[in-house]
Order: C-alpha cells, then structure tokens, then sequence
C-alpha cells in the first residue's frame, strides 16, 4: 500500500512538473498582414529554436493600418489585445504608453543597440522613459516602368522641372498614364503625408534643419518652404489620367503593377508586393524625391516606422521580455532586413 501511494505522489509530481514546463504562449498584434509568411516561415522559428519555452504567434490585424489604430486600443482597454504590440512612432504609441497600456522597458539592456534617434520615437517628450524596442525605418521616393522612359528617351529627374518635364512628354504621348496617384480611401496618410508631402517636402524645408526649426518656433507651417510642396502636390492630379484621382491608393498601385502607368510615388515598405504584382512583365526603376533646382542638396526621408511594446497588461512579462531582447538582436536584424526588404533595422548592427 506504501509502494503505491509513493507511486502515485511521483506520478503525481512528474505530471505536476510536466503542466508547469508546458510552452508560455505569446501573439503579437501587427497592422503589417502582409508579412505574415515571414513571421512565421523564418522569424519566429528563429526565435523558437533558441526558446523552445516560448511559442509565438504573429497574428495582425487583417484590415491593414487604419483599422488597426482604430481598434488597438479598445483591444488593450477591455483586455484582449495580445503580449506584443508592434508600435507606431511618437504621439500614436505615446498615447497608449500614457494610458499605462504599454511598458516601461527603459531599464533593457538590450536598448544599447540602437542610436538616440532611433530611441526618440518611443520616449516620453522628456526623453527619460522608453516603451519599445526599436525595429524598422521605411523610405519613400518614386519607381518607374523603365520600358516607358526607353519608349520616350525620358532621364530620370533630378529637379522638380526636370520631373514635369517627364510628365509632360509621357501625357503628350497618351500611352502610358503618367502618374498612378489617386486621391480617394486612405489618401491623407498616404499620398498627403507619407508618400506625398513627406517625401518631396525635405527637399524644401531641407530635412532635419528644418524640422529642428519647427520645433524651436523659427519656422512656422505657413511659411514657404512648408507650402510649396503641398502646392506640388496640387499639381500631380492633372497626370493622373481620366478619374485618377478617383483611385484608392491599392488601385493605383494596381493600375502601376498592370504596365497601364508610368510612375508611382512609392514607399519602400511597398517594395515586396510591387515585385510580386509586376512579376516581372516589365523592368523597373527607383528615383529619388527632385529638388526644387538644379544645385540643391536632395534630403531622403528615413521614416522611423515600427517597434515592438509590451502589453502592460501581459500574463506572460518575463517572456515577452525574452521576445523583446530578441527584437533587439544582430540575428533579428539581419533575419528581418533580408526577409523583409524596404524595411531598414533601426539598431547598429551592419547587416548583410
């Protein structure tokens, strides 16, 4: 009877022991759909294979950006968001780090990898508490079908003349439309801000100089230099082509991938699916923002994207921690920046 009772309390304890060993279950929410292969071919095997502990699932908001800065926070206020929150830069994520929705991670180590500049974008105005782990930087500027210059022995622009010449010459010939831009959906953010005025804009108001001299009163929105690529902006709606404007920006990128366009202002997070949706049918060109004249410096938006928070509210804090450290590794840079190309690792890691 003994023997069977010490059976039983080792039997007992083993299973015990096996319960409290099981796997900890972390998901990360994600408005980036469309890296989900990657996060789950590559990523997050690299990482499981180092923490076989931690099981990770990468599980994004299937609707895109907007729907997922519209729903995040609800998903964080009632309590069902997961352990790991891709972050977006300065006032959106600040937000939520001010609501207590988000951890304070300024005592990582693992934040020594990355440079100040990369830190700003998830520290409080003060800079003394940060709540992400850096991840990502975008660009923008513009891609080109290359048949449609050769066709017409149109030079990529350097300035802003040279840029409506092209346009010009590729409008008179009427057999590409000259420019896939539309102005309906989620036109604000991404032709307006990101695609638009924020890419040609640092051209005008000469990058970080400018943007320091907004801050400290010097320069005000009003002034030249910030109106004049909006006026630019204005003007691209006459090479859009019939009802151009009335184009989402999905089905102007499609009108591009189709061959129909010539030139499409492009964000560089955009790269994979243009690569993808063209498929080779014709060869493809990048060229910078123009400057406003010959002569001038040209300044390339390096967009600070995305980052990687915690849940306050996670059960599992010690091993998003781990996630976190990993975020912030040479192997996750090198493993995202080839996995992911457009997406630049925001640490100081050299990468190849």
């Amino acid at each position: 009877m003994k023997l069977f009772i010490a059976i039983a309390a080792l039997t007992a304890s083993v299973a015990n022991g096996q319960a409290t060993d099981a796997p900890t279950a972390l998901c990360i929410e994600s408005w980036r759909y469309q890296d989900q292969a990657s996060w789950d071919s590559t990523l997050i095997p690299a990482f499981e294979a180092k923490h076989p502990n931690i099981k990770v699932t990468f599980a994004p908001n299937l609707d895109g950006s907007a729907a997922y800065y519209a729903e995040l926070p609800k998903q964080l206020a009632n309590g069902t968001a997961c352990d790991l929150i891709t972050a977006r830069p300065f006032d959106t994520s600040l937000e939520l780090f001010n609501k207590g929705y988000l951890e304070d991670v300024t005592d990582m180590p693992v934040l020594d990898n990355f440079s100040k500049t990369a830190k700003t974008a998830w520290q409080t105005d003060d800079g003394k508490i940060t709540f992400a782990v850096p991840m990502a930087s975008v660009i923008t500027g513009f891609i080109y079908n290359k048949d449609a210059f050769d066709a017409l022995a149109i030079e990529t622009p350097e300035t802003q003349d040279d840029f409506y010449a092209a346009l010009d010459k590729l409008k008179e010939d009427g057999t590409f439309i000259p420019l896939a831009m539309g102005g309906t959906g989620d036109f604000a953010h991404a032709y307006g801000s990101e695609k638009g005025f924020m890419s040609i804009g640092p051209n005008y108001w000469k990058g970080e100089e400018g943007r320091l001299a907004l801050l400290d009163g010097s320069e005000k929105l009003t002034d030249e230099q910030w109106v004049d690529p909006w006026r630019q902006l204005l003007k691209w709606a006459s090479y859009t082509g019939d009802n151009g404007m009335s184009l989402t920006q999905e089905e102007s990128m499609e009108l591009f991938m189709s061959g129909a366009a010539a030139v499409y202002p492009v964000g560089s997070w955009e790269l994979h699916d243009l690569e993808e949706g063209v498929n080779g049918t014709f060869p493809m060109g990048v060229f910078k923002p123009p400057v406003p004249a010959e002569g001038n410096q040209c300044y390339i938006q390096d967009h600070i994207d995305m980052a990687m928070a915690m849940n306050a509210a996670s059960a599992h804090k010690e091993a998003a921690q781990t996630f976190l450290d990993w975020v912030g590794s040479e192997e996750f840079s090198t493993l995202y920046a080839n996995e992911l190309p457009g997406f630049f690792p925001l640490s100081t890691f050299k990468v190849s």
